[in-house]
Parts: structure tokens; sequence; C-alpha cells
């Protein structure tokens, strides 16, 4: 990434990236979806360019490391997952590699196969709230590297963006529904402005 784009980027940087900790599902934040931060997820999710997962995942660790509250616990990090025909189609999963990219940096441990994608959905984009969970019921399951081997640690859900919370309570409800902790989930951006 060269150094116009990194620092368009820094721009987009949260100044309080634990603002919406207090959410009913606690969420920390990277940056604002805006600008060039949309423009770079984009790019990264439907323009093929996988590899500019990597600096976002190091930066949105970096600042897990200075600023999270629940930053000295042991957590298993788990990505929210696109149904197997979306990720054949794209090549990749864009919250996988940023979880990977993450754990690289904070040292915490990477489970890609925690969660599974069991039903196909609706692109979110455009719907409202109520729509979303609806699209969102029953579309998650247990992934088999939690399935053979329940995790010791509370689960880290990571997610390219934030916005309603519907893909994150659904991915918490069904772990949950198992019996494993979730204690919240780190968002590269979120849409949302005020908690």
């Amino acid at each position: 990434m060269c150094e116009y784009c990194e620092r368009q980027l820094q721009q987009c940087r949260l100044e309080d990236p634990n603002k919406f900790w207090q959410q009913p599902i606690p969420v920390f934040s990277w940056g604002i979806y805006g600008g060039s931060l949309k423009r770079a997820i984009a790019v990264m999710k439907y323009e093929n360019q996988p590899q500019i997962s990597q600096p976002l995942g190091q930066w949105l660790g970096e600042t897990w490391l200075l600023n999270s509250p629940i930053r000295h616990q042991k957590l298993t990090v788990v990505p929210i997952p696109l149904h197997p025909s979306k990720q054949k189609k794209r090549g990749y999963n864009q919250a996988a590699l940023i979880a990977q990219s993450f754990c690289q940096t904070t040292g915490l441990k990477f489970k890609l196969n925690g969660l599974e994608r069991v039903r196909e959905t609706k692109a979110q984009f455009g719907l409202s709230v109520s729509e979303r969970e609806q699209n969102l019921a029953a579309a998650f399951a247990v992934g088999k590297e939690l399935r053979r081997s329940p995790p010791t640690f509370p689960v880290l859900l990571v997610d390219d963006i934030y916005t309603t919370g519907a893909t994150a309570a659904a991915a918490v409800q069904t772990l949950s529904q198992c019996g494993i902790t979730v204690s919240g989930l780190v968002a590269l951006a979120t849409a949302i402005k005020n908690p």
C-alpha cells in the first residue's frame, strides 16, 4: 500500500475504538465506514484485492493491543463466515483474512472454521433492521473446529463492517446456544455514528 493511501485510510480511524463497547454485543472498531476506508473495503471485496486485508487487520490488531478493555484476556478469534457459494465466487472471505492478520499482530488464537454460514442470505445492503434479522435467521451453525474442540477461552468475532448488529447477533446466538461464550466483535469499520 502506498504512503498516500495509508494516510487517507488513517484519516478514517476512530478516536475511540471502544465507543461501541457497551452495545448489547460489545463492538471494538478501528474506523468509520466512509471515504477511503469504505473504498478500500469495496476494493478488497469486489475487485479481487485480498492483500488489502493484511495492513487493515494489522492496524486493527495494533489498535486492539493499545485500547481494548479486554486486551489482556485469552480469546479465540472466529471470523464471520461467508456462505460457501459466495466464498467460492469471491475466492476468499475478507473477514477471515482480516482476522488472520489481526491474530498475527495480537497473538490471539485463530479458528478459521469456528462458525459456518449454512444458509445463503441476500446482501444486507439496503435492508431494514428487521429485514436483516429475518434474512440472517438460522444462517449460522457452529463450525467443525469448535464442534470438535470447544474453545477454552471466550470467542471474539471478527467482521469487516458492523452496521446494525444483525449479523453479530445471529452469530452470537448460534454460539451461545451451544454454550460458547462470546466476548464481543471486532470490526474494521462501523457504519453507526453514535452508540
